[in-house]
């Protein structure tokens, strides 16, 4: 088997001097290289005919975290947390989330990653869970929180492709985020929950390896279990070949 190459997915801000950069977090880059994986830089800015020369040389795509979705892209409500939109970043990433289940390339979302899944796929979110979904709990451990908190608990269910990777059914995660999915996208499966019933994981059956998640997995290998979902990433990306 070769070593599979793992596109991970992007984000664009204003450096100090005030030029924009496309950057991803050093973490993911660690976890996918010790996986077992090449992971490479997926860039913003490229037009759709670049993003299809990308794809057949990519064996999975790692779909990071970050900013919000423009509301726009699945008819949500306006709110003022709404921050750090980028459209293009979002047409990128719901372009490549479209490609990736429709051709059986392998995917792991995580965070924004699970948000762009499911609305790529027709899902529609919490544009800000706390002011949205009744009796939820605090989601948004973020700026000055050490991102391997372990915020809450999540439920997963056992026969799922997420339960078998993990080997148990209840986990404690961190939670980085103030937006979730609202309604799943038709086709996704729900195979996790937060204690306040918020969708924590999907997957796409019938699928080689497509299943994302809300919490940061990235953030947490120290911990057997988050390691042995990005080994079971990278292995299904080695194993599969798809029809492009």
């Amino acid at each position: 088997m070769t070593t599979p190459l793992i596109g991970i997915t992007s984000s664009r801000k204003l450096n100090a001097k005030g030029l924009p950069i496309i950057f991803v977090m050093e973490a993911y880059i660690q976890a996918i290289s010790r996986a077992g994986a090449v992971p490479v830089i997926v860039p913003l800015g490229l037009p759709e005919e670049g993003l299809q020369n990308i794809l057949p040389r990519l064996d999975g795509i790692l779909f990071s975290g970050g900013g919000d979705i423009a509301p726009e892209r699945f008819n949500g409500d306006e709110h003022p947390a709404v921050s750090e939109v980028d459209a293009d970043r979002d047409r990128v990433e719901i372009h490549l989330a479209q490609a990736a289940a429709q051709q059986g390339m392998p995917f792991l979302g995580i965070c924004r990653g699970i948000q762009v899944v499911n609305v790529a796929l027709g899902g529609t979110l919490y544009t800000h869970i706390s002011d949205q979904l009744p009796g939820a709990l605090k989601h948004n451990y973020y700026p000055d929180i050490p991102r391997d908190y372990l915020a809450h608990s999540v439920r997963v269910e056992s026969d799922s492709r997420l339960g078998m990777i993990l080997g148990g059914c209840e986990f404690e995660v961190n939670s980085l985020h103030h937006q979730g999915i609202e309604t799943p996208a038709p086709g996704l499966s729900i195979t996790a929950h937060a204690p306040d019933g918020l969708i924590e994981a999907v997957e796409l059956p019938d699928h080689p390896f497509g299943l994302a998640v809300q919490w940061h997995p990235e953030w947490l290998q120290a911990y057997e279990t988050m390691r042995a979902l990005f080994g079971a990433f990278v292995k299904a990306a080695g194993n599969v070949k798809r029809n492009a």
